[in-house]
Parts: structure tokens; sequence; C-alpha cells
């Protein structure tokens, strides 16, 4: 585990952080000095369990409640986040929902998904924002996917399309805050060993993935806070706009 200073007195929002990806990021967060607010949806001992991993690591944390895939649960979130100061913010919480083929889609289906991956990434951001710009100085790091370059697998088709919209909205973004001071920046993960693998795809499926990928494997969350945390580095100071991609070489751009 490593532990430095390098976020200490630094605020960060990650949203869907009660597992996989997003909890990774947390504790690295945390493990290097930084305030984390560790957002969930219905798995609020998982959260708790983040910040308490986070204290035992000697940094801070706090949990916080919000329903992405609604309305309703944008705008309670953007409510809290107003008397709140963030330094950096990592839009991770989404889902597939489920998979579902073109014919069979419903129009609550599409609003939820678009909902969750899209919609609520963009109010959080825009809730922050005003904020950094004030404060000249921000970060914020959008989590994408490979789907949104490759189109995703057969029922993905409305998670893809949010996840690509995603990455259009990191590159506006960057456009018009930057020469405030903020960088805004998207990591897009291949297929990660997550439980959101293990419930949307077969083995066959992630079989034929490791087949395809270079490195031979699925990628661990670890790996994908690595180049979250590396994007929110002063290492990263001069990059604006761009896709990480984080796929062993399952896809090359």
């Amino acid at each position: 585990m490593i532990q430095t200073d390098e976020f200490r007195n630094q605020t960060v929002l990650i949203t869907g952080a009660s597992a996989g990806i997003g909890a990774a990021a947390a504790h690295a967060f945390g493990n290097r000095g930084a305030h984390v607010m560790v957002h969930y949806n219905s798995r609020r001992e998982a959260a708790a369990q983040v910040v308490k991993g986070i204290e035992a690591a000697g940094g801070t944390g706090e949990i916080v409640q919000a329903d992405l895939g609604t309305s309703e649960g944008i705008q309670g979130l953007c409510a809290w986040l107003a008397a709140r100061k963030v330094d950096i913010l990592v839009n991770n919480a989404g889902s597939l929902v489920r998979r579902t083929k073109v014919l069979e889609f419903t129009p609550e289906l599409m609003n939820q998904v678009l909902l969750l991956n899209f919609t609520s990434a963009f109010f959080v951001a825009q809730a922050v924002l005003a904020g950094m710009a004030e404060r000249k100085h921000g970060i914020i790091v959008n989590i994408s996917s490979v789907a949104a370059r490759n189109g995703g697998g057969i029922g993905a088709l409305a998670y893809a399309s949010a996840k690509a919209a995603l990455s259009a909205m990191t590159k506006n973004m960057a456009k018009e805050f930057a020469p405030a001071g903020i960088r805004v920046n998207t990591v897009s993960p291949g297929t990660i060993d997550t439980d959101y693998h293990r419930t949307f795809s077969t083995e066959q499926m992630l079989n034929g993935v490791k087949a395809a990928t270079p490195a031979g494997r699925l990628g661990t969350s670890e790996e994908v806070a690595d180049a979250i945390l590396y994007l929110c580095s002063d290492g990263a100071r001069f990059i604006q706009g761009q896709a990480l991609e984080v796929n062993g070489g399952f896809l090359m751009v």
C-alpha cells in the first residue's frame, strides 16, 4: 500500500465508490492524504467499509447516498454539494443496467441508462465547477469505457452511447474550463475484473476478451485507479481533454 501526502488537503468526490474501480480509487486517494467523499446508491455498508479502510490507513472520508439513475437523486446530490468544496471529481458511477437488444428497449430503460451514465456526470460536474473556477483550480476525471469507441457488445447500445457522450463532454468541458485552471480528462477502461462484468458478461465472453487482449488477462480496479491518480497528479498538468485507454492492448488508438 502506497502512502504519501500527494493529495493532502484535497477533497475528492468519487461517485459509485462502494466497490470496484470507485472503491479502489477512493482507497488510493485516501492513502495519499485526501479527504474522500464516497458516493453510493444502495450499498451503504460497503461504502462505509471503504471509508473505514481509508481511516485505518490514516486518511479521512465520508459517505453520501444518491440514486443517480433518477432526476431526484441527481438533484439531491447537487444540492448537497452546493455547500461543499470539491478539488477533484471522479465521475465513476455507471452501469449497463441490463443487456437489452435494440428492439426491446423501452423509453424508461433508455432514460435510466442515460441518466446514470451521462446526465448525472454532467450535472455533478456542473455543481462543482463554479467553485473550481472561482478558486482557479480543479480536476475532473470522467470514467468512460472502451465501449465508447467500439460500440460495446450486443445489448449494450444505450451504455455505449452514453459513454461516447461522456467522452465528448470531457473534450468540450476541457476547452471551456482550461483557461480557469481546471483539467478535465477521461479514463477509458477495457474489461476489468469487477462485479460489473461478473453480472453482465458470461465466462465465454470474458474468455473471448482475454484471448483478444495482448496482455492476456483482464485488468484490475487498482490499475484503473492508478490511471485516475496519474491524471489528477502534477505530472499530468498539461494534459487536457484526453482519453487514457486502460485495456491491456485490447483496443489501440
